[in-house]
């Protein structure tokens, strides 16, 4: 909040896409949590993605002592979400109302000392919508989210909260649909693609036993070869079946006689 107030809102929401960057490497680093290249490709796409969306003004790239708590709030969140992976196991309810009431607490306190004031009673109640949908919904959702995929993969998918907002522009305040939003949407596209492959795929290892019939030396053999495959499954790891040349399992011949 205070880097918008002496910043710009564009900067703001171009820095804001850091904390993808922080999140992933906070994860990879602190917590240990495994990223895959694809998924570095798919954060690079998507943060691209968000960058041109927020090219908005002239001013979007300028820098100013806004921008640092900018960069401090992203780095902040990007902690925050590795830690309530480490905790997103435990009961969503009783997370998102410990953090809103504690954030909530927390943000009236800070307001005090830095001298805001209390606000008019006839914003309390459109506030307190607000807050029950971008906060309480957003975080229950988000830390749902967490469970499956991971704090990387969280944060990659919420990279498309400025694409969402940019689009709602469009719909409810009939802005015009410029280039710039639609590179990014086949940017955000691919980098989404990515991520929502990374996330359904489940690579493992089965063995499998196949048998079949070849003539050698002018007389026909059966024989039964077992060998172990790496799979990669997506959705569903139900179905194992696959195929092989006879030539292919020939090979596998001389490891079944030894």
């Amino acid at each position: 909040m205070i880097g918008i107030s002496i910043g710009t809102s564009a900067n703001a929401t171009l820095l804001g896409n850091f904390e993808i960057a922080a999140a992933t490497v906070i994860a990879l680093v602190i917590f240990k949590e495994k990223v895959r290249r694809k998924l570095w490709a798919a954060i690079a796409l998507i943060t691209l993605s968000s960058m041109i969306l927020s090219f908005g003004g002239s001013d979007s790239l300028s820098f100013s002592v806004g921008s640092l708590f900018v960069l401090g709030a992203t780095v902040c969140r990007g902690f925050e979400n590795n830690c309530t992976r480490s905790i997103s196991g435990k009961s969503t309810y009783q997370i998102v109302t410990i953090k809103g009431l504690c954030s909530g607490t927390g943000s009236v306190i800070t307001a005090l000392m830095l001298g805001e004031e209390l606000p008019e009673t006839a914003y309390v109640l459109p506030a307190l919508l607000l807050g029950f949908v971008a906060y309480g919904l957003s975080i229950f959702t988000y830390i749902k989210a967490q469970k499956t995929l991971g704090a990387a993969k969280t944060s990659a998918y919420y990279a498309a909260a400025p694409f969402i907002g940019a689009f709602l522009s469009f719909v409810l305040l009939h802005e015009e649909v410029t280039a710039a939003y639609i590179v990014a949407l086949i940017v955000m596209i691919a980098g989404t693609a990515l991520v929502v492959a990374d996330t359904l795929s489940k690579q493992h290892s089965h063995r499998h036993t196949h048998t079949f019939t070849h003539t050698h030396n002018g007389s026909t053999h059966t024989h039964t070869v077992t060998h172990s495959h790496e799979h990669t499954h997506y959705v569903t790891d139900d179905r194992h079946g696959h195929r092989h040349s006879t030539k292919e399992l020939e090979k596998l011949l001389p490891v079944q006689h030894n």
